[in-house]
Order: C-alpha cells, then structure tokens, then sequence
C-alpha cells in the first residue's frame, strides 16, 4: 500500500487533485540533488578537512625528501625554474650523472628543512621558482658541467644558478667559478705525486694550496696507500 503525504508548506496551497499527491515511496527511489550549499556544515568541513591533512602530508614528505638528500651531500645548488617545460626537466634529469639529484620543490619547504643546518646560508636563493640540485661527489666540475652543457644547448642564458653551498659557504652565481674550476681528485693526486718526486719546495708549494684542497690532497694520498698496502 502506497503512503501519501499531505503535509505542506503554509506558502504552498494544498493539492487539488490526487494525482498531484506527493509519493513517499517515489521520494525515496529519487531523492532530489541539492546543490554543495546545501549539504550539511559538519560534512563541508569534514571535506575541508580532509584536504588540508592530504596537503599538509604532502609537505611534510618533501621537508624528508630534502633531508634525506642532504645525507652525504657535498654541494646544494638552485636553479632558475621559471619557463622550463616537462620535457626539459626531464632531458636534464637524464644528463647528470647518478651522484646527482635534482628536486624541484617550493623555496618555504626546503627552507624549512635547512633551517638550523650548514645549508641554511643558501637562503639568499629561496626567491622565485628554483629546482635543487644535490651533489653527492666531491668532483664539483664534473657534477655542474651537465648543467652548463644543458643550459648552453637549451639556449637558457636566463635560466642560471641562483646560488650554491660549498662546505659551509655561500657562492653567489657569479661566484660559481671557482667552483666549476676546482681541481679533480686526478689532477689533485697527480700534483701531489709530482711533488713527492721534486724538490722539498715543491712539496711546500702543493701544501700551500687552500684548506679544502689540501684535505682531497690528503685523501687521495691515503687511499693510495691503503691500496697498496691492500695488495700486499
């Protein structure tokens, strides 16, 4: 049996006819749509909600993604974002070498993650949209001349490095020179061991070079060592 409603409104006048009853059952088979306005505050907020932890959980994953790359990392630079496509991102991904990670992340999020560390001198750079380069080697040149390579062919004059940390230093882009022309470990090693074969001034001459030269002239000196005892 098939109720009827015949309950309305005080501003509606009451159906005429029985065909303009209104059907519970048909109601329910088709409850009307109402507009997201309508739905309840506690439901819109709970969608809010929502959305701001799926945001906020975000963020919190690229803080530990800058972190986690900052583990053993030797140089962090910025790049200019603004006007790269996909498809270049992409192609630059695929030219540097595996000891080195670009990241491209908003300035607030990395900062937040550097904040407090050696890195957190970078901060001149967090202006505009910059992509991070993470480098995992001691052999700087080598790890930014993809860079270069790839700005030149791009023809990305405007896209330049905002800024670098070296070992506790800021490198301003114009500064970025002396980075790109630090000596390799093979050059270092083969200076130290002409030294050793020359004069003792020669060998003054090689330990006066700056601090962090001197410290890969040493590393590679005892790593030489160690091999050869190892062989032994």
């Amino acid at each position: 049996m098939e109720a009827t409603l015949f309950t309305f409104p005080s501003s509606i006048p009451p159906l005429s006819s029985p065909s303009q009853t209104l059907s519970l059952k048909s109601h329910v088979r088709n409850p009307p749509s109402l507009p997201y306005s309508h739905f309840p505050y506690a439901l819109r907020r709970r969608r809010t909600t929502i959305r701001s932890a799926i945001s906020r959980t975000k963020k919190e994953e690229t803080v530990e993604t800058v972190k986690h790359h900052l583990q053993d990392c030797h140089l962090l630079a910025g790049i200019k974002y603004k006007g790269l496509t996909v498809k270049q991102l992409q192609d630059l991904r695929k030219s540097l070498p595996e000891s080195t990670n670009l990241l491209v992340a908003k300035n607030s999020l990395v900062y937040k993650a550097i904040e407090g560390t050696q890195w957190e001198v970078l901060k001149p750079c967090m202006k505009g949209m910059n992509a991070w380069l993470f480098v995992h080697t001691e052999e700087i040149p080598a790890a930014l001349k993809p860079y270069r390579d790839f700005q030149k062919e791009s023809k990305l004059e405007d896209n330049d490095f905002t800024g670098a940390v070296f070992e506790g230093k800021f490198f301003a882009p114009e500064e970025f020179k002396a980075l790109e022309t630090l000596p390799t470990r093979v050059e270092i090693y083969s200076k130290l061991l002409g030294s050793l074969k020359g004069p003792a001034s020669a060998v003054v001459s090689t330990l006066q070079v700056p601090a962090r030269n001197l410290v890969m002239v040493l590393k590679a000196y005892v790593q030489k060592l160690e091999e050869e005892s190892g062989g032994q």
